[in-house]
């Protein structure tokens, strides 16, 4: 009222001047400085908005590293100042703090930080650029216990297929200080052309991922049962018997390359083992020996009871696990390849299986399976450890098979799939799934 009555006072009745320089804060400046105020707050949200890598916050690198060396890593971080960027994260809602972030990528190498661990020897001292897009979740092969802590998803990074490991929001220090230790296992386990290549690991930022190579055709068990009535005519599916002492014979190499580095395996099956486009096979399914080495107990205990039909005599004894005993998973293998993906063993329940073998007993000739390809699988079915061959010998006598093998005949299996079966005869349990990586 106040107002009114000073502006009743100060200007002539008419005098719109007068009333207009009375009134001119409540007029002019407030509203003037309230537009103000939300065009320059608008600026700014379209500034965060377009340019998010123009932020204070730290970025992530992809790196290669082992748990508790944080501060290591720090310190190479600050030598990496020259490395490019990486633009445009594309991902699921899982991902979103990841999306559209700058992320440097290196590979470091050991002359430059000596406890870092370098993802490509080929090109050591090259760096590594690229983003993810296209991120799709991974679907299960068929039913099997799932990861509570690994989410897997396909992506593309410089234009190659690439499977990311990330760890979930949910997982525990714990699981996370397991999760960067596999990949340190990975990474001091080397390169082998028959082992998945090991891309990087984003391990300074969560998630945590690690980047592996995709194999386009997954597991191979999978792999098998696709086989199985394809008629299609020619097909990458066209299994030969020539064809398994080729893959037969990379998956040994791949097993031998291990042992070299004092690893046993010990889960080698078709469901361990990757297809890649060209039917190159590499092997996997790596994390029973990561666990067998970080984990304390008994030499010979089954760290996965759903896998028995594949372990050799003096593991489901629970004794001394040897080399030995991935020789005679690796000729179950051979039989799984054969059979198309029969289960080891069918009539026999996975617990009479060790008395069954006690008694003499050996896994049954298939009906397209050759007398070569035979005696290998027989061979490395020997009931004592020592009398099974080395695998330098599987591996020259799955040469000499390749080249006298017939490449024509095509393996087929009539009859579709019952995995309901499958999964009773290979003795896993219904609430139970598998996936590879």
């Amino acid at each position: 009222m106040s107002s009114y009555s000073d502006a009743d006072n100060q200007c002539q009745p008419g005098d719109t001047i007068c009333e207009i320089t009375v009134y001119k804060q409540e007029v002019i400046i407030v509203p003037i400085l309230l537009l103000a105020s939300f065009l320059v707050t608008l600026l700014i949200v379209l500034l965060m908005r377009c340019c998010p890598g123009k932020g204070i916050r730290g970025r992530p690198s992809i790196i290669l590293a082992r748990p508790h060396s944080t501060r290591r890593l720090s310190r190479h971080t600050q030598r990496q100042s020259a490395r490019q960027n990486l633009q445009g994260i594309e991902a699921p809602p899982e991902l979103n703090p990841l999306e559209h972030e700058e992320l440097p990528m290196s590979t470091p190498t050991p002359h430059d930080a000596p406890d870092t661990l370098s993802a490509v020897p080929e090109t050591p001292r090259e760096r590594q650029h690229g983003s993810f897009n296209l991120v799709t979740p991974l679907p299960l092969s068929f039913f099997v216990k799932p990861n509570d802590s690994v989410t897997l998803y396909r992506a593309r990074m410089d234009n190659r297929d690439v499977i990311l490991r990330t760890l979930k929001e949910t997982a525990d220090a714990s699981e996370g200080q397991s999760f960067l230790g596999f990949a340190s296992f990975l990474s001091e386990l080397g390169t082998h052309p028959f082992l998945p290549c090991l891309i990087g690991v984003l391990s300074l930022h969560t998630p945590l991922i690690t980047v592996m190579e995709e194999l386009e055709h997954r597991d191979l068990l999978g792999f098998l049962w696709r086989c199985r009535q394809d008629t299609g005519g020619e097909s990458p599916c066209d299994i030969t018997e020539k064809r398994i002492f080729t893959m037969g014979g990379q998956v040994a190499s791949a097993l031998e390359y291990l042992h070299g580095q004092s690893c046993i395996h010990g889960n080698v099956g078709a469901r361990s083992v990757l297809v890649g486009r060209d039917l190159t096979a590499k092997l996997w399914g790596l994390g029973p020996a990561y666990r067998r080495k970080t984990q304390a107990g008994t030499p010979g205990e089954l760290e996965n009871t759903e896998t028995r039909k594949w372990q050799a005599p003096e593991v489901l004894a629970r004794r001394l696990v040897s080399q030995s005993s991935d020789v005679w998973s690796f000729g179950i293998l051979l039989h799984e390849m054969v059979t198309l993906g029969d289960p080891p063993f069918p009539k026999v329940m996975a617990n009479d299986l060790l008395q069954y073998l006690q008694r003499g007993k050996t896994q049954k000739r298939p009906a397209n399976c050759s007398n070569s390809l035979y005696s290998i699988i027989k061979s490395c079915g020997q009931y004592a450890p020592h009398e099974r061959p080395a695998l330098a010998e599987v591996i020259r006598k799955l040469q000499s098979g390749e080249k006298r093998a017939n490449n024509r005949p095509v393996l087929r299996v009539p009859g579709p799939l019952d995995i309901e079966k499958y999964l009773h005869e290979a003795g896993y349990g219904e609430a139970y799934n598998y996936t590879v990586l």
